[in-house]
C-alpha cells in the first residue's frame, strides 16, 4: 500500500544521514560551521554558469524594443527554470550532510550550556542584537537558552529518526502527516536549513502571529549559528523597510494572511523598489489542511473608499422585513424554483444563497413603484435588495458575526476568533448593519484580491505539515499536486481514538454530551467540549449551568480572555 511505498522511498535517505552522521559529529564547532559554508559555496558554484547567463541577458534590456524585450524575458524564464531544476539536484546530493549538520547542531546546544566558535562579522552583528550570543576576544559564545514567545527556553531537543524521515518528506515537496506532539516544528528545521542554503529565501507559514513569532525565536538560533539570517514579517509594519528586510532574510516566518496581503500590496506599488517580497521559492505551511483546503477559497481583499449609499441599504432592509422566507436544504436545479417553495424569497442552506421568488419580485416592484425590477436602470436597487435578502436569510448573528458596541464584527468560521477590521464585500456588511440597526458605513471598492489557493500555487516548491491530512488527500493532489506521507510515530501511540457517536435528534445529542461531561467532571477529569458556533457554545453552557457544573466558555465574544482560560483548561475538574 501507499505507506509502505513511501517508507521504501524515504528510508534510504534517513540511512544516508545516519551513515554520514559520525563524521559530522567528530568535527569541532569551527569545522562544523566551515562545512556549512563549503556546502553553500558548492550550491552556488553548481549554478554559477546559468546565473551569469541571466545577468548577461538582463544588461541593457530596458533600452530594447518591446518585442525584443519579450524574447529576452522568455529566455531568462527558461534559464531560471533550469537553475531551479539544477538546484534540486545539488540539494539532493547535499541532503545527508546538511541534515546531519542540523541534527548535530541541535545535539551540541542540548548537551552544552555554551557553544564556542571563532567569531566572524555575522556573530558580532548578532551579539549586538541578541542576548544569547556574546563576544569575548576572538570567540563568539552561543548560550543554549533564549527567549521564545515571551518565555525563557533551554534547548533540549535532538532529532529522532522519524523526524529525519519527516524532514525528507518536506524537502521533497510533499505533506508530512504527523501525530500531535511528534515535533513538527523541529522537523521543519531540516528542510528549512537545507533550502535556505540556496540563498533564495524560504518561507515558513503559520496560522497565527503568536506561532510565527514564537517559532522564529525558538528555532532561529540554530540557523543563525550557521550564518543564516532569520526574520518574522509579523513583527514589522506593512510596506516598511523592516518588512522588506524580513523578506531578504534567508528564512522568513509569517502568517498566511500577511504573506498574501504583502503580495497584493506589492502589486499596487508604482515602482519596483517599493515592493517588499523578492520571490516565491519554497514555502513550508504549518496546519496545511486549514490553510490550503479549509481557507483555500477565502479571498484576501484590499479595498478603498467607495460610494455612500447607506440610505438605500436601510430602504432595502425595511422592504425585506415584510417578506416571507422559505428555507430548503438544497434547491433542485432541474425544477423551477417557484414550484419548490411558497415564500417571497428562498434560502438554500447548503450553498448559502438567498434569492427572490416570482412573488418577491412582484412585491419589490410594488414597494419601490417600478415597472420591471430586472431593468438595467434598476441594477443598483436590485443588488441592494439581494444583499438585504442574504443578510436576513443566510447570515446569522452569533454564528457568522457578533454585534459589539454598535459594530458588526465577523467571526472567523475556522477558528471562531473575531476578525476585527475585516468587512464582508459587495455591500453585504452594510446590509447586515442595516438589519441589526447599527450605523451603516460607506461602501468600499475592491482594489486587489487573491485567494490562498492562487497565492500558494505561485511557489516553485510547496510542502506542508499537519496532524490530519489523509481525509483531504484527493483535493491536495488535484489542486496543488501535493501527495501526503504519513510519518510513523517515534513510540507506539497509546491514545484510543473512538468512533463517532450519531444521535437521532439534537436534543438527544446534547443530553448525552451533558451526561458525559457530568460523569467525567465528578471524577475530576478536565473536559474540553468543542462546538461549531458561538450560539451552540452558549446553548451547552446553559444546559451545564442547569446541572450545576462550573465551567468556562471560550468563544468569539470573550476571546480576549483566551490565554487566561486556556492556561487553566487542564486543571483538575476544569470544564
Amino acid at each position: 500500500n501507499k505507506s509502505q511505498r513511501d517508507l521504501k522511498e524515504i528510508t534510504p535517505y534517513v540511512d544516508k544521514v545516519k551513515a554520514v552522521y559520525p563524521s559530522i559529529k567528530a568535527l569541532s564547532n569551527d569545522e562544523l560551521r566551515a562545512k556549512t559554508d563549503e556546502i553553500k559555496q558548492r550550491i552556488q558554484d553548481y549554478v554559477a554558469e546559468e546565473k551569469a547567463q541571466v545577468e548577461e541577458l538582463r544588461k541593457g534590456i530596458e533600452d530594447k524594443e518591446l518585442e525584443e524585450r519579450e524574447a529576452i524575458w522568455a529566455e531568462v524564464d527558461k534559464i531560471e527554470k533550469a537553475i531551479t531544476d539544477k538546484m534540486e539536484v545539488v540539494l539532493e546530493q547535499s541532503l545527508p550532510e546538511v541534515f546531519a549538520i542540523m541534527k548535530d547542531t541541535a545535539r551540541r546546544f542540548a548537551e552544552n550550556e555554551e557553544v564556542v566558535v571563532t567569531a566572524n562579522q555575522f556573530d558580532r552583528d548578532l551579539a549586538a542584537r541578541f542576548d544569547f550570543v556574546r563576544i569575548e576576544d576572538d570567540k563568539a559564545i552561543y548560550a543554549n537558552h533564549w527567549k521564545a514567545g515571551g518565555n525563557e527556553i533551554t534547548w533540549d531537543m535532538i532529532h529522532y529518526d522519524v523526524q529525519l524521515f519527516g524532514g525528507v518528506v518536506l524537502h521533497k515537496g510533499k505533506i508530512a502527516e504527523m501525530a500531535t506532539g511528534e515535533g513538527k516544528t523541529l522537523v521543519a528545521t531540516l528542510p528549512v536549513f537545507l533550502n535556505a542554503l540556496t540563498r533564495n529565501g524560504v518561507h515558513v507559514v503559520t496560522v497565527n502571529d503568536y506561532l510565527s513569532k514564537r517559532d522564529s525565536e525558538w528555532m532561529g538560533p540554530l540557523y543563525m549559528f550557521h550564518g543564516l539570517s532569520v526574520d518574522c514579517i509579523d513583527k514589522h509594519q506593512p510596506n516598511s523597510e523592516a518588512r522588506r528586510k524580513a523578506y531578504e532574510a534567508d528564512i522568513t516566518f509569517g502568517t498566511n494572511n500577511e504573506f498574501g496581503f504583502d503580495y497584493l500590496r506589492d502589486n499596487m506599488v508604482v515602482y519596483k523598489e517599493n515592493m517588499v517580497q523578492r520571490g516565491h521559492y519554497f514555502a513550508i505551511v504549518d496546519e496545511v489542511d486549514s490553510i490550503l483546503i479549509d481557507e483555500a477559497r477565502t479571498p484576501l481583499i484590499i479595498s478603498g473608499k467607495g460610494d455612500d449609499s447607506s440610505a438605500l441599504y436601510q430602504q432595502a432592509d425595511d422592504f425585506v422585513k415584510t417578506l416571507k422566507m422559505s428555507k430548503v436544504v438544497e434547491l433542485d436545479d432541474k425544477e423551477d424554483q417557484d414550484e419548490q417553495v411558497d415564500g417571497d424569497y428562498v434560502v438554500d442552506e447548503k450553498h448559502k444563497t438567498a434569492t427572490l421568488t416570482e412573488s418577491g419580485i412582484k412585491k419589490a416592484e410594488a414597494w419601490f413603484h417600478l415597472e420591471n425590477l430586472s431593468d438595467a436602470a434598476n441594477m443598483t436597487l436590485s443588488h441592494h435588495i439581494n444583499q438585504a435578502v442574504k443578510a436576513r436569510g443566510v447570515m446569522k448573528r452569533d454564528i457568522d458575526y457578533v454585534v459589539r458596541e454598535g459594530e458588526v464584527i465577523i467571526v472567523d468560521e475556522f477558528t471562531g476568533r473575531l476578525m476585527i477590521g475585516r468587512r464582508y464585500n459587495e455591500g453585504l456588511h452594510q446590509a447586515i448593519e442595516a438589519k441589526e440597526g447599527v450605523q451603516v458605513a460607506a461602501e468600499s471598492k475592491t482594489l486587489a484580491t487573491i485567494t490562498f489557493q492562487n497565492y500558494f500555487r505561485m511557489y516553485e516548491k510547496l510542502a506542508g505539515m499537519t496532524g490530519t491530512a489523509k481525509t483531504e488527500a484527493d483535493e491536495f493532489n488535484e489542486i496543488y499536486g501535493l501527495s501526503i506521507v504519513t510519518v510513523p510515530t517515534n513510540k507506539p501511540c497509546q491514545r484510543k481514538d473512538q468512533p463517532d457517536s450519531v444521535y437521532k435528534s439534537v436534543k438527544g445529542k446534547y443530553d448525552a454530551v451533558v451526561e458525559q461531561v457530568v460523569e467525567c467532571h465528578e471524577k475530576g477529569q478536565p473536559v474540553l467540549v468543542g462546538t461549531v458556533s458561538v450560539e451552540k457554545s452558549e446553548i451547552l453552557s446553559k444546559l451545564l449551568s442547569r446541572r450545576g457544573v462550573k465551567h468556562n466558555v471560550l468563544n468569539a465574544k470573550n476571546h480576549e480572555k483566551e490565554a487566561e482560560i486556556v492556561a487553566q483548561a487542564g486543571k483538575k475538574g476544569a470544564v
